[in-house]
């Protein structure tokens, strides 16, 4: 009785201590040093400025310099490609120290669904392996290149290729790598982005695969949702694997959208998404960089024609263009040289298809028509990492809730805040309502996750109706074809003849511009400025709030935007090398006023 006794906490206060427990240890920081990599991949970090691992790195990163089959899930901008990239140089490093990576094939085969991918992962193996001491021979291959080429890359053998499975399948079949020396050389197999591999249809290569891979090669599969699909590539490839999942590296919640994206939409008619797309940038009710979605190329081009008109600039992001020119449309977007990328959708198969048929069907009038083929390898919606995409615009909802989920996951990467706007017609109400119950079983203590948009009234729509639907009407389905082959005109120009000439003058790509005028029609002056008689004052202070609120951010609001390089002005020499030639061997000397004399008793002389 005398002495003092503690009370015992209920059963909610001790789950609130477990969960502040958990939240404190997931909030140690983890640096690179402790998780075992060598110290040439450290210190390439470092010069990068990447000091502190991430949740999935922390895990994935052990596991796999342990020799163990893994499989990563986890959502998009969480460093799955660190986690099996580093690793997997540790190893190769490990190897070449001790004299043991020479072999007659590839050490490490990197697979990825799209060219875009292939060409972010090649960036960043390439960006790490430059810090190094130790030389480990990189290359990337293309389905579209010549095999004369891919001979060519893999000469050596180089230690890593980065690729898609159908471009492996290919090198296989026409011996260009020896199946039997892909059993004696090949000892880690990577799939990123592993649940979009047989929805690309690349099945039947990884299958053929399958029967040259060595049991003793490590296998990792990285995918950012889970599905029959990974569990399927599990079975074919893997021998026990440890499986990890979000919930499992750090998070206390598997959030398939970070609650730092703010998810509005705005319910119209089909006709009327123009209007409405017009009004959130015409009005700058939305933060830039803006990436809008569509499901069609045809219409990405009428986009683009209709915001022409209004001078507003944009691009588009296709699978008709050449890689070069996607590859650069990419950097230049991220890069902020323009602030609106118009990009369709990959998974909208149903047109590739098609138009793939139609192409092989007028392949006798090919030099009369300027034929379509997409590139079945062209990817964005995934794993591109977009750089400060503040806004997504769904101008045409997705088919599946699953897709809605992955073009959201292009903005509020990396801990950043973002936000999408999707514009919703009475036809897609379904599609919407299906996203919304997969949202609100993911976020139950969050009733409301997507929300009207608040900023655009309607008054401030009807204002610029009358504009928008007589520019609507001006382009026309022709106007759209003609921009269309125009646009892949010049990025066939861009990519295939000046390729030689930007591979010995690299600094001359950036003068290229993907966001030129395509309309051959006058643009009138006074569609570029809104007047002020039809801007209502709560839009108007909406406005001025959004401008605020980037400037908040550090973003830049004013003129003093970042421009192309282009030959210098004003005084001091010209870098124009039309321009540097002289008549006169030295610097031009100053007049005198004897000169001027004496030239002047010359002219009298002669006269």
């Amino acid at each position: 009785m005398g002495g003092s006794t503690e009370e015992k906490p209920t059963g909610q206060e001790e789950e609130k201590r477990k969960e502040g427990d958990e939240l404190e240890e997931e909030e140690k920081d983890v640096s690179f040093e402790t998780l075992g990599l060598d110290e040439q991949l450290t210190r390439a970090l470092r010069k990068k400025g990447i000091t502190i691992a991430t949740p999935i790195q922390r895990e994935a990163i052990p596991l796999i310099l342990e020799g163990k089959d893994v499989v990563a899930r986890a959502k998009t901008g969480s460093g799955k490609t660190f986690s099996y990239l580093l690793p997997m140089l540790h190893s190769l490093l490990k190897l070449c120290s001790e004299n043991r990576a020479t072999k007659s094939s590839p050490n490490v085969f990197i697979l990825v669904p799209t060219r875009e991918l292939c060409a972010q992962v090649y960036q960043e193996t390439s960006s790490i392996l430059e810090f190094c001491t130790e030389k480990l021979k990189l290359v990337q291959l293309t389905a579209s290149m010549p095999h004369r080429d891919m001979k060519t890359s893999l000469a050596g053998p180089p230690n890593i290729v980065v690729t898609t499975p159908a471009c492996i399948s290919t090198c296989i079949s026409k011996g260009i790598l020896k199946a039997s020396s892909i059993k004696d050389s090949l000892s880690m197999l990577i799939l990123d982005e592993a649940d979009l591999l047989l929805s690309y249809g690349y099945e039947n290569d990884l299958k053929g695969l399958t029967a040259h891979v060595p049991r003793s090669c490590q296998c990792i599969l990285m995918s950012a949702t889970s599905s029959p699909d990974v569990e399927t590539l599990k079975k074919l490839l893997l021998h026990n694997p440890v499986t990890l999942t979000l919930s499992e590296v750090g998070s206390s919640k598997d959030e398939i959208i970070p609650r730092s994206v703010e998810q509005f939409w705005i319910s119209c008619d089909t006709q009327d998404k123009l209007l409405y797309l017009l009004s959130l940038l015409k009005l700058e009710l939305v933060q830039k960089k803006v990436l809008i979605f569509v499901n069609t190329i045809d219409m990405a081009f009428r986009i683009r024609l209709f915001l022409e008109k209004f001078g507003i600039k944009s691009a588009v992001l296709n699978a008709e263009l050449p890689q070069n020119s996607r590859i650069h449309i990419l950097e230049e977007f991220n890069a902020g040289l323009f602030d609106y990328l118009i990009a369709t959708d990959d998974s909208h198969s149903k047109e590739k298809e098609q138009a793939n048929k139609e192409s092989k069907s007028k392949s006798k009038n090919s030099k009369k028509r300027l034929k379509q083929n997409l590139d079945s390898e062209f990817g964005v919606v995934r794993g591109i990492d977009f750089k400060n995409v503040y806004t997504v615009v769904n101008f045409d909802m997705p088919q599946t809730a699953a897709g809605y989920v992955h073009r959201i996951g292009r903005t509020g990467r990396a801990h950043n805040t973002g936000s999408s706007v999707s514009l919703i017609s009475l036809e897609e109400e379904s599609i919407f309502e299906e996203i919304q119950s997969l949202l609100e079983a993911d976020k139950k203590e969050l009733p409301e996750i997507l929300t009207p948009f608040p900023l655009l009234k309607q008054n401030a729509v009807e204002s610029l109706r009358y504009r928008a639907q007589d520019v609507a009407r001006s382009v026309t389905t022709r106007d759209v074809q003609d921009a269309r082959r125009q646009d892949l005109k010049n990025e066939i120009l861009n990519s295939e003849k000046l390729k030689a000439h930007f591979e010995e003058n690299p600094r001359d790509l950036d003068l290229l511009k993907h966001d030129k005028i395509l309309t051959n029609k006058v643009i009138p002056a006074h569609l570029k400025e809104i007047p002020e008689y039809l801007v209502d004052p709560t839009t108007k202070e909406a406005s001025k709030a959004v401008k605020l609120t980037r400037a908040a951010m550090g973003i830049d609001t004013g003129p003093k935007r970042k421009h192309r390089p282009a030959f210098r002005k004003g005084s001091g020499k010209t870098s124009d090398p039309l321009r540097t030639f002289s008549a006169q061997s030295g610097k031009r000397r100053k007049r005198s006023d004897g000169d001027e004399s004496r030239r002047k008793r010359r002219t009298k002389q002669r006269s």
